[in-house]
């Protein structure tokens, strides 16, 4: 590593490296020969106090490619497990590598992690290295993420390389910034259950917990509450999801984070048409991740996570079994009563109830037989968008409008009151398929123009005074044949 003069730069620290020596290896990202700043995200750098940086592209090309390090950084690869579609595999940063810990101007502790900057000890057959394409796309999907006001990792750079990265072809390596709550995830509690001793497991749980739930430790059984804690964040992060028809594509257990952020964006999607069994992973094949899937396999991995927590939840294993499976069944509950409420929410009615789950059953059953796109359906129900597309003459919309507006009447809601919650709930924008590849194009070419253009446009998801332009605008054949790739 080359000696290079940084401006100003926040203290990083490294509490994470305060675990056992088990849990992380310490380890240099691979220089690059040429690397150059692709996106440079202002208002990230400004929350973290990086601002003075974008005066000097040069230092900090250098610096967030992991080309060259300041004196006193002590990088590492975490090590975690995951069942990955379905089954345990031991895991670990392959290509990521940890550069530490930030407090934003709130005071909050966030890690910083390159991703795509070298081997690492967990890298088995990889290169460690990413290409242009993946590291633009989680930047403009976890951007448009968080405009959506959905908990997300953030990116605060990508920097191309210089040098070619071999996929099904040769592309151009990059390496991005990721900014996250931390980068524990389901997957390293299973890492710790399956192949660590006991006390290391425990080290990890207090390290974890006074870290993103110190309240729990003051319960009486801390381990226990934990589980709860991360269960309620999965239970709001997904049915985010739901509302605004975002599908993850690789929900393994080490995409899970504790946290509870959108976490690795590798072949995620927004849907155009409906479809509840809507995939777009390359290689989900038997649709595993599907869009009407994702509610059970969060409960699945949320499973796997309380099997980890067993030993701490009670010494004696089948006490132990007895408390999560009675926690385990609340979660079902917390996930059934989340998801109809946001439905409600969606279509202006609050406080829908089980028993009015027909009037919603109905109307995305309408929208899954007549391929309706999921964002623009909503706008057209709120009186947004005039209904362009034919089916929305069909005599069961026209239907489902009638039964709607009296299930409005009768339950006392005024139109007004039911468009602002609809405002609040439905997006008017989300990163069309088709823009994103264009994007992604452009970007693998050096040009940045429709990225930032999109990246812009997806601050402000919620705003009513757009009307149809190229953002929202449902492409020719919607969804059909559209697949994403994880680039790794």
């Amino acid at each position: 590593m080359s000696s290079f003069s940084f401006p100003s730069y926040p203290t990083i620290e490294s509490t994470y490296t305060s675990l056992p020596d088990s849990f992380f290896q310490y380890t240099k990202p691979t220089p690059v020969s040429s690397p150059k700043v692709l996106f440079w995200n202002d208002e990230l750098a400004y929350d973290f106090h990086f601002s003075e940086w974008a005066k000097d592209k040069d230092a900090l090309a250098q610096f967030f490619s992991g080309s060259t390090l300041r004196e006193g950084l002590n990088p590492f690869a975490q090590a975690y497990a995951g069942h990955q579609f379905g089954h345990f595999t031991m895991l670990g940063d392959g290509r990521a590598i940890l550069i530490g810990e930030i407090l934003n101007r709130s005071g909050e502790r966030f890690d910083f992690q390159w991703k795509g900057s070298g081997r690492t000890r967990y890298s088995r057959n990889g290169d460690g290295r990413a290409t242009v394409s993946a590291m633009a796309r989680e930047y403009i999907m976890s951007e448009a993420t968080f405009g959506l006001q959905i908990p997300t990792t953030r990116s605060l750079a990508v920097v191309t390389t210089g040098e070619p990265v071999l996929r099904e072809e040769i592309q151009t390596g990059a390496v991005l910034t990721r900014v996250a709550k931390s980068h524990i995830r389901v997957g390293t509690f299973e890492y710790a259950y399956q192949a660590l001793p006991l006390n290391e497991l425990e080290v990890l749980f207090r390290y974890t917990a006074e870290r993103h739930a110190p309240d729990v430790l003051k319960q009486n059984n801390p381990a226990l509450n934990f589980l709860e804690f991360v269960m309620k964040r999965q239970v709001d992060l997904v049915t985010n999801w739901m509302r605004v028809g975002f599908i993850h594509g690789v929900m393994n257990t080490d995409n899970m984070s504790i946290s509870g952020e959108t976490i690795d964006y590798g072949p995620c999607a927004f849907m155009n048409g409906f479809s509840a069994k809507r995939v777009f992973s390359s290689i989900d094949v038997n649709g595993r991740y599907a869009y009407t899937n994702q509610v059970g396999i969060a409960q699945w991995n949320l499973g796997c996570l309380a099997n980890s927590l067993l030993p701490l939840i009670d010494p004696n294993k089948e006490k132990a079994i007895e408390l999560a499976k009675a926690k385990m069944s609340e979660l079902e509950t917390w996930f059934q009563e989340s998801y109809i409420r946001m439905l409600g929410e969606k279509i202006g009615i609050p406080h829908l109830t089980e028993k009015d789950l027909p009037l919603l059953q109905n109307l995305y059953q309408w929208m899954q037989d007549s391929e309706a796109d999921f964002t623009n359906t909503f706008l057209v129900l709120e009186g947004v968008h005039s209904p362009k597309d034919s089916i929305y003459n069909d005599v069961r919309w026209k239907d489902w409008m009638k039964t709607w507006q009296e299930e409005k009447t009768k339950k006392g809601i005024r139109d007004e009151d039911a468009i602002a919650l609809m405002q609040k709930t439905n997006p008017s924008l989300i990163p069309r398929n088709h823009l994103v590849e264009s994007a992604l194009t452009n970007a693998s070419q050096g040009l940045t123009s429709i990225a930032e253009q999109l990246i812009t446009r997806s601050k402000s998801p919620y705003q009513r005074d757009i009307g149809y332009d190229y953002t929202t605008e449902v492409p020719m054949g919607g969804d059909h044949n559209y697949q994403t790739f994880c680039g790794t």
